[in-house]
């Protein structure tokens, strides 16, 4: 688990790709895990990083409290 304080020390320390890996990949963006776990058997090195879906959750809360999220994919 990763919790605020320790997202707090990556960001001081400036560690900003291993942050992203944390809260995405590792977490719970499975489609994103997917396309890393490919990557790393073609022998390419990137991470393709989706959506958490921590976020998505937090996203049909906001919805559903009437208020109208447009998100920009790209």
């Amino acid at each position: 688990r990763f919790g605020e304080m320790e997202v707090w020390a990556l960001e001081a320390y400036g560690a900003a790709y291993t942050l992203q890996e944390m809260l995405t990949v590792k977490s719970d963006d499975v489609t994103g895990r997917t396309k890393v776990y490919e990557n790393i058997v073609k022998g390419e090195h990137k991470i393709d990083s989706g959506m958490p879906e921590s976020f998505n959750v937090l996203v049909k809360e906001i919805r559903s409290l009437a208020i109208d999220i447009d998100l920009d994919r790209s």
